[in-house]
């Protein structure tokens, strides 16, 4: 469910709210990569972060619902959602525990600005072409959560400005068998209003996510990757007002070679 929002927006209107709320967002861009950059401690930094993105999200006008943060466990585990808005992982960073390491595509690396804040924000990043179902991104993760991390994924790999829920990745799906932990589906809401692919400004928006009820070692749905991805993908589809979607044109291409890399992951481990 959408709406206008009140606050600052009702002042500014919609025509004005776009480079309102594009200022806004680049200011906490700017305050984010000096705290970063001089803060010592990789969880103090976490903290930070996320304080400095709840409070741009205040000012910008939209300051979201969460529901269900009782759900999520106290230790690690890895928490999955859809994928609609470059918005989705301020969102889950401003409004999660700062605990949680998200997982961002390698190509972010390619601009050294945007890998050095969000490496030092607390990221881990993994390569698309593999759908994070390469061998080596699966051992990282599962590293990381063995010495307690907290991993948050978004396993569609990309978005796009059509509604629906695209195919899961399996990358989380193996690190969370694994490693034996928890899976929490978050269900996204809004955020491909605000701002969906191929738009330069802001819409006013409500934003809200729920934390669906967590998928546990041992329920009938981790016996494999395949059907752990279907179990949180169906969880997040009906809690939404979207659909399920097909693989987006560029994505169909590499569906076998995913396939079969993700095969040949889960038979090593």
């Amino acid at each position: 469910m959408t709406a206008r929002v009140p606050g600052p927006i009702s002042r500014f209107g919609h025509l004005l709210y776009g480079p309102y709320a594009l200022l806004v967002f680049a200011i906490g861009v700017i305050a984010t990569f000096v705290m970063v950059s001089v803060t010592p401690g990789a969880d103090r930094r976490r903290r930070y972060t996320s304080a400095i993105i709840r409070r741009t999200f205040v000012v910008a006008g939209a300051k979201p619902r969460v529901a269900g943060l009782e759900r999520l466990p106290e230790g690690p585990a890895v928490i999955v959602a859809n994928h609609a808005s470059y918005v989705d992982g301020l969102l889950l960073k401003g409004f999660l525990p700062p605990r949680f390491s998200f997982v961002i595509k390698g190509e972010m690396r390619s601009n050294p600005l945007v890998h050095f804040l969000l490496r030092r924000a607390g990221a881990r990043f993994v390569e698309r072409g593999g759908g994070g179902g390469t061998s080596r991104d699966i051992r990282a993760f599962v590293r990381a959560a063995q010495e307690g991390a907290a991993l948050g994924f978004f396993p569609e790999g990309t978005f796009v400005e059509e509604p629906g829920v695209l195919p899961f990745r399996p990358g989380a799906f193996l690190a969370a068998i694994k490693a034996e932990l928890p899976v929490v589906p978050i269900a996204i809401r809004g955020t491909r209003r605000m701002l969906p692919a191929g738009r330069g400004l802001p819409r006013p928006s409500r934003l809200e996510f729920d934390l669906l009820a967590p998928i546990r070692p041992g329920d009938a749905e981790f016996a494999d990757s395949r059907a752990l991805a279907d179990a949180a993908r169906g969880r997040i589809i009906g809690a939404l007002d979207e659909t399920e979607r097909g693989e987006c044109p560029e994505a169909g291409q590499n569906v076998a070679l995913r396939q079969k890399k993700s095969e040949s992951t889960a038979r090593e481990f």
